[in-house]
């Protein structure tokens, strides 16, 4: 089931699940729905057991490209009606049940970070960048994270996260829980591996079934937070300050806005 842009191989019973965009690894519809076609893929195979999520290029994911969202739309180029929607997408994602690893070498920003949150583990490096940049943009918080990030690190600190869009480095991500594991930049793909191989290491149905108890409840949560998000983000999105931050974001420099 590869793609083009989401390709795997299996060794050891560990898959590793690559997106091929970079070098930002922007992500749409399309790559998610591949990402979900991949891993649903993946539950019917049993030399599968574990998987590492991982990216070629400089960043993890960029999350969304807003910049050609906004240039497009403003050119008359809105994508025609699609009949499912990306957070449709993002849900199949939570839906699937071998455990999973995010080896996160870069940045993981916007929704970018949304899917580094619904891998069960993530290992990093100092030099990646975490960030739920959304109100930084004028946008409302999505894929799933006003869920998710709570959920890690305290309603209080995903809070300050949402609303001031802070750029979090890898070492102070670990502190707060938002990764797991801290390691040199060129060792995180092959740790996220190695710990991906101890999830293998035990019973793959018992693993299955332990995350299923855990995860009582996780989807329906998800889900009813994707349908809050889509419904924020589809009225910020006609604003002028949306337009603005992702402007002021394209060109590098602090945003006016203007609270309309």
């Amino acid at each position: 089931m590869s793609s083009e842009e989401v390709g795997y191989s299996i060794e050891n019973h560990v898959a590793t699940v690559e997106l091929r965009r970079p070098p930002n690894n922007f992500l749409d519809i399309d790559l998610i729905g591949a990402l979900a076609t991949v891993l649903e893929s993946l539950d019917q195979d049993a030399s599968c057991r574990a998987i590492v999520l991982a990216s070629a290029g400089k960043h993890f994911c960029a999350g969304a490209n807003l910049k050609k969202r906004v240039d497009d739309e403003a050119a008359g180029k809105a994508q025609a009606a699609r009949p499912r929607h990306l957070y449709h997408e993002a849900q199949r994602l939570v839906q699937t049940r071998k455990p999973i690893i995010a080896a996160v070498h870069g940045s993981a920003i916007g929704a970018g970070l949304g899917l580094a949150l619904v891998a069960d583990f993530r290992v990093t490096c100092k030099e990646a960048r975490l960030a739920a940049n959304f109100c930084s943009l004028g946008y409302h918080p999505g894929f799933g994270m006003t869920y998710t990030l709570p959920r890690l690190v305290g309603s209080q600190t995903a809070k300050w996260l949402f609303l001031t869009g802070r750029r979090v480095p890898g070492e102070e991500a670990v502190a707060m829980g938002l990764a797991d594991r801290l390691v040199a930049q060129e060792d995180v793909r092959k740790v996220a591996t190695q710990m991906a191989s101890e999830l293998a290491n035990s019973a793959p149905l018992a693993v299955q079934a332990a995350r299923e108890t855990l995860h009582v409840g996780y989807f329906e949560a998800f889900r009813a937070a994707t349908e809050r998000e889509a419904f924020q983000q589809n009225m910020l999105r006609e604003t002028n300050d949306f337009k603005e931050g992702v402007k002021a974001g394209f060109d590098r420099r602090e945003p006016v806005f203007t609270g309309t």
